[in-house]
């Protein structure tokens, strides 16, 4: 929506609130079939089914639209992993949960979540570091799991933080191009990767001695 439609006016309207959310996934289905410069405005009414005028009470252009969409898409990652981060859970059981809950979007909101991946570097700047303050949060949740995997003995003791965090997520965040059938079921294949993480982590392990 724009700047002239405000959130807390849609939510005093619940049609106009379903309304956005329905035209905010449309153009997240548009963005992931198309990407940002395949996408158009009028593309984005077809799939509604409207004209491409009325999409302008939601929002004032295709990049806001893209704002929107991404936005949205990190969101389904944040406020998941700030509630694991704190919670009173062992930093290995935790780091488990975080990839679990970082693939979790990619089932329930695969849309948004391959959008904010692949297209956000086309943001205007502006945008771009809103969307990468939200991403800063989640890299830190990583992060303080992985540091405190390190202080309670469970990860290797020269254990780069940020160059796991930034593997792991990496890995996360890749599986959501791969082909339908190598995705197979979510939580399964979270376990996966949260073994090969984990495992790699422990102390004594042959990649945590590799970089003695």
């Amino acid at each position: 929506m724009n700047s002239h439609t405000p959130r807390s006016r849609l939510l005093r309207n619940s049609r106009l609130l379903r309304r956005a959310d329905a035209i905010t996934d449309a153009a997240a289905s548009v963005f992931a079939e198309r990407g940002y410069h395949g996408a158009s405005t009028q593309a984005i009414a077809g799939v509604l089914g409207m004209r491409q005028a009325s999409l302008y009470y939601y929002f004032a252009s295709k990049e806001a639209a893209l704002e929107l969409v991404c936005e949205k898409g990190v969101d389904a990652f944040v406020d998941s992993a700030e509630a694991i981060a704190a919670s009173a859970a062992a930093p290995l059981d935790k780091l488990h949960a975080l990839i679990v809950s970082h693939l979790a979007p990619n089932e329930t909101k695969p849309d948004y979540v391959r959008v904010f991946i692949n297209e956000r570097r086309y943001l205007p700047e502006a945008s771009r570091r809103r969307i990468a303050r939200k991403s800063r949060r989640i890299e830190r949740c990583f992060e303080d799991a992985i540091r405190a995997g390190i202080a309670d003995g469970s990860i290797s003791a020269d254990t780069d933080v940020r160059t796991v965090m930034l593997a792991v997520l990496g890995m996360c965040n890749s599986v959501i191009n791969w082909r339908a059938g190598d995705r197979g079921h979510t939580r399964q294949l979270a376990s996966e990767l949260s073994r090969l993480v984990i495992g790699g982590l422990a102390p004594g392990t042959s990649v945590a001695r590799s970089r003695q």
